[in-house]
């Protein structure tokens, strides 16, 4: 029921990427809690590990990966709060 704000967490087991997709909306926040990976944002790509955070501007492309020996862990927040309908697959 939350309509400003959003909050889950997730976990990427260890050689698991996400898919690439993008917020039309919404800002998003990954706060990475355990483990490491590489962020894709945009253009970008750089390693992240336990206590980064990465600001996503809405309609950037983006994906996380596991690129770890342990699950990775981060909290999502989102910025209105997220709807599987502001979210497109690339």
């Amino acid at each position: 029921g939350n309509a400003h704000q959003s909050l889950a967490e997730a976990t990427i087991p260890v050689g698991i990427e996400t898919h690439l997709h993008r917020h039309l909306r919404s800002e998003e926040l990954y706060h990475v809690t355990a483990g490491s990976g590489r962020m894709t944002l945009g253009d970008e790509v750089f390693p992240v590990s336990e206590g980064d955070t990465v600001c996503i501007p809405a309609g950037t492309p983006h994906r996380i990966a596991n690129t770890g020996s342990a699950p990775l862990r981060l909290l999502c927040c989102c910025s209105p709060a997220y709807r599987h309908d502001d979210t497109e697959l690339l």
